[in-house]
């Protein structure tokens, strides 16, 4: 399958330094050799993930290049597409295309995937705004121990813009995505038939005959870093 390679950064930053787009290439390239596709243009812009993949100057090159060619536009994630539902809808119109963590998935199931993120991102927002704010109003009304927490915060949010992400570890971050992506499905059927704890997800993934990344049988810990690496939460 001939395909159109596009990657999004939303930063000038992150764009001249490479940070989040070795990430992207190494998700794509997986992809790539998985599945004998052949990259036959590569497209990047620097946007904003709320402007219009319509709106964005390489992708809207991007899509035309693809409906030239008769190929496939490819992203390393949905949300470097769009993280609004309806403008993926919008461009499941104009050209067919895939996402490098769930090669295999049709529209119909990238429509499901985006319209889950969309609700869950606002989710996760209210829920981590709610929490500092009252962490926040904890440590101004002087408890210590919320004091010490925003510290650690500050200090570990500076440590990691200062640090960055090294190639080796944008790759191994990409294949640990791409695991988890593969047991999205499964995670979230368990959850839509009531599995509500760790432990009980685990059990729950081993009847059903579901391997880890290396073959081996679910625990708890092994899920809860799955569903935090997906960005899911149990009710």
């Amino acid at each position: 399958m001939k395909i159109i390679a596009y990657y999004r950064v939303s930063t000038d930053g992150q764009g001249k330094s490479g940070l989040g787009l070795e990430a992207q290439r190494e998700y794509v390239r997986l992809a790539v050799e998985s599945n004998n596709w052949t990259i036959i243009g590569e497209f990047e812009d620097t946007a904003s993930g709320t402007i219009a993949p319509t709106e964005r100057e390489q992708c809207k090159a991007a899509l035309e290049a693809c409906v030239k060619h008769g190929a496939t536009l490819v992203v390393a994630k949905l949300d470097r597409l769009s993280r609004d539902v309806e403008h993926i809808a919008g461009l499941m119109k104009r050209v067919p295309f895939k996402v490098a963590t769930m090669p295999t998935a049709d529209s119909f199931q990238l429509h499901i995937y985006a319209a889950l993120a969309q609700q869950e991102r606002e989710f996760i927002a209210q829920r981590t705004t709610a929490a500092l704010a009252t962490l926040k109003t904890k440590a101004d009304n002087g408890d210590k121990e919320a004091q010490a927490k925003v510290a650690r915060r500050d200090a570990g949010r500076a440590a990691a813009h200062t640090k960055g992400t090294t190639a080796a570890t944008a790759a191994a971050q990409a294949v640990a995505d791409i695991n988890a992506e593969s047991l999205r499905q499964a995670i979230q059927s368990g959850m839509f038939e009531g599995v509500t704890t760790l432990l009980g997800m685990a059990n729950y993934l081993n009847v059903k005959g579901v391997k880890t990344a290396r073959g081996g049988k679910f625990a708890p810990m092994t899920v809860k870093r799955i569903v935090e690496r997906l960005g899911l939460a149990f009710p």
